[in-house]
């Protein structure tokens, strides 16, 4: 309960923060413009709470946090005073209520930049991409990757760390025709460079894996056979197990790794085992008799309870990087525009077909993972919310009716042959643009269930 409660909040919070500055953008280009605001909503329904500011705009928080809206004064949309007409959004040339519509796709993306910023500002670090594995017959193996060879590019963009070698391959997605790996070997700066044909690759998956995908692996420390927590009441400290115990046997049969011996334990539910165990200096053996704990695929496995000492990155395994006011700023720019150029090439490749509808994902996957983002930390956190932004920015923008992209597909109109475009067509357009954005929501929902 305390776990989705946290995820809840999280979710709110991120939700909060991207609507926020998405609405403030409309809202103060407005007031630039010179338009009146009568209200500025964070959520739709019922009012929760509310407040008046000098101008008579009322700001307020509402119950369905799933959006927002600024409501200005509009002669479509009822009387409005003589005195206050030149206030009115209709009244407004053109260019302006261009500028009122986009700007807040505008405010997400300068959002994006201001938390790449700060991300950049605290430094970043990651994990050196070294092949740990290959397997047997893989597009890797037919590459010819190898076991102990650094992937220093993909298609000739460099892949520093892990992060940045998964976003390269996620770009692929979809894609036909081949993957250049350029590869070198440690304590060498000779560069080889290999290729991997696709074709539509991973095109239907739901939760595509690229490197699971290609076949390999990549090195990390190995997990220490120490203990470092033992649950209470497991049948770990039943059998007398303790934090500290190294992990030496088990029913006489040594391990090299700590997944080879869990593999052992699960294969084990409610069968003894006799676990030899170094404490103190002295070889000890105690007798555990895992659980038996039911997986969702219907298997039962063995459980002790039991969690490893965490496995600690040797410094020439991991990259550092750290910048100064402006180098931050400038790579934040660099981020967004990567990330920005990554959305609109996915949305290409779902309406073409090329990524399986099914990667869509609604309210209920994004508070998981804004959850799951602030525990790992508040880089992390800013991080998601800096893809978030993006993502509404760029969704906002498309040109459908009711988005910010339908209107500006409107003016953009107007503008060209000199009037607006007739009432009948704007109506049509509302109609439509709102059955397909309830239709998105519907399946992205959809997918989110499916996943629960």
């Amino acid at each position: 309960m305390l776990d989705f409660l946290q995820t809840a909040v999280w979710a709110l919070i991120a939700l909060g923060v991207l609507v926020s500055f998405h609405e403030f953008g409309h809202f103060i280009v407005a007031r630039w413009c010179g338009v009146k605001v009568l209200r500025f909503s964070v959520g739709f329904g019922r009012r929760l709470v509310s407040r008046f500011d000098r101008h008579g705009t009322e700001f307020t928080v509402s119950a369905i946090p799933l959006g927002g809206y600024v409501k200005m004064l509009d002669e479509r949309e009822g009387t409005v005073a003589p005195a206050e007409l030149d206030q009115a959004f209709n009244r407004k040339s053109v260019w302006q209520r261009m500028a009122i519509a986009a700007a807040g796709p505008a405010a997400n993306f300068l959002l994006a930049i201001v938390l790449f910023w700060g991300v950049f500002l605290g430094g970043t670090s990651g994990a050196v991409p070294i092949v740990d594995k290959v397997e047997p017959g893989s597009m890797a193996a037919i590459a010819g990757l190898e076991a102990g060879q650094e992937i220093i590019a993909v298609d000739d963009q460099a892949t520093p760390t892990w992060q940045a070698l998964n976003w390269r391959l996620a770009n692929r997605l979809g894609d036909t025709g081949h993957i250049k790996f350029s590869v070198r070997y440690p304590d060498s700066s000779l560069e080889y460079h290999m290729y991997a044909d696709i074709e539509r690759w991973l095109a239907g998956q739901e939760v595509p894996d690229p490197l699971q995908e290609i076949g390999i692996q990549l090195w990390i420390p190995p997990v220490s056979m120490q203990l470092s927590q033992v649950v209470p009441g497991s049948p770990a400290e039943q059998g007398g197990l303790k934090a500290g115990d190294e992990i030496v046997a088990s029913d006489g049969r040594q391990f090299d790794s700590w997944e080879t011996w869990t593999s052992y334990i699960k294969a084990r539910p409610e069968q003894p085992v006799e676990v030899s165990i170094l404490r103190d200096g002295t070889e000890q053996r105690v007798l555990v008799t895992p659980d038996a704990v039911k997986l969702d695929s219907g298997e039962e496995v063995g459980r002790i309870g039991v969690l490893p000492v965490a496995a600690s990155w040797p410094d020439e395994r991991v990259r550092r990087y750290h910048y100064g006011v402006l180098g931050a700023f400038s790579k934040g720019l660099d981020e967004t525009w990567s990330k920005t150029v990554f959305t609109i090439d996915s949305l290409k490749k779902l309406l073409f077909g090329q990524l399986s509808t099914r990667n869509l994902s609604g309210p209920i996957t994004i508070a998981k993972v804004a959850g799951t983002s602030a525990d790992a930390g508040w880089q992390s956190f800013l991080s998601l919310l800096a893809l978030l932004s993006i993502s509404l920015g760029v969704l906002n923008l498309l040109p459908i009716p009711v988005l910010d992209g339908g209107h500006l597909l409107y003016y953009g109109i107007e503008a060209i042959k000199g009037s607006p475009v007739s009432e009948r067509v704007q109506v049509i357009g509302l109609q439509v643009g709102m059955a397909m954005v309830l239709g998105i929501m519907a399946l992205a929902l959809y997918n989110d269930i499916l996943r629960l």
